[in-house]
């Protein structure tokens, strides 16, 4: 008797990070965090958004009409993602003199672009402006791609500032700011790692059969599905994390009173 199940392992890992989403959402508003971390549960919700969309709408509406959703949700979360990455760095050096936060933004942001810029091919400026070349939505895809690249960029090289340095100021071990922050860095390591893997093969193979292509797509696929299981355990950690409260501080050693006015 053999038994059939009726899931595939993409339902099955789809189902698992949605519900993940849904339980760390409980953990933020239970544990009172969204007042602490607006930006990261916005980020979180919009993720879970777009996950049920594309579930959802999947064979139900025209292929533009998909990828102007898509496109337009992925441009809208670029921005949610910028923003909970400064709310990070402003929490996680709390503290710090403005000056110094200013320059090493600055070199954040040098390094990051300096990724972006080498990294695979840009068209020529005269075909992005040219009338009629590439379309509203095709540009607005490749600006979207491009800004996922560099937030992921970003967002490693801010996980490994808060690991260094972040002791010194507000993240030390254990707190809400490291964690989430260790979470989000090695997701995006895991999504630049795979996305170089991958720009690697596809530059690199030469399939010489239908056979050897299909083979390349299923290398794609276990890819992309070894990196949607790591984004599944940064779920996991941020719930076990976020569930907990953090080391109490130290209490601040209490002022000393006034000394009293002698009495007559």
């Amino acid at each position: 008797m053999h038994f059939h199940f009726p899931f595939s392992a993409n339902e099955i890992l789809w189902t698992l990070t949605f519900a993940a989403h849904l339980v760390l959402l409980v953990v933020l508003m239970g544990r009172d965090r969204i007042r602490r971390f607006p930006w990261f549960t916005a980020n979180i919700v919009l993720i879970a958004f777009r996950l049920l969309s594309a579930k959802m709408l999947y064979g139900h509406l025209a292929q533009i009409a998909m990828a102007e959703i898509f496109i337009g949700l992925a441009c809208l979360g670029a921005i949610v993602t910028a923003m909970m990455l400064q709310e990070l760095a402003r929490k996680a050096f709390a503290g710090i003199a403005r000056a110094k936060w200013v320059a090493g933004a600055l070199v954040l942001m040098a390094i990051g672009a300096t990724v972006l810029a080498t990294w695979g091919q840009w068209p020529a400026w005269k075909t992005l402006t040219a009338q009629g070349t590439l379309s509203h939505l095709e540009l607005l895809q490749f600006l979207a791609l491009k800004a996922s690249l560099l937030l992921d960029v970003e967002t490693v090289l801010l996980g490994v500032v808060v690991l260094f340095f972040g002791w010194r100021y507000a993240a030390g071990w254990k707190t809400h700011v490291q964690r989430i922050v260790i979470g989000l860095a090695t997701t995006s390591l895991s999504q630049v790692t795979m996305q170089a893997t991958w720009e690697w093969i596809a530059r690199s193979a030469k399939p010489q059969s239908m056979a050897e292509y299909q083979h390349f797509i299923n290398l794609r696929q276990h890819i992309f599905s070894a990196n949607s299981f790591v984004y599944l355990l940064a779920l996991i950690w941020w719930i076990a994390c976020l569930w907990k409260d953090e080391p109490a501080a130290q209490s601040a050693p209490a002022p000393e009173s006034a000394p009293q006015p002698e009495q007559a």
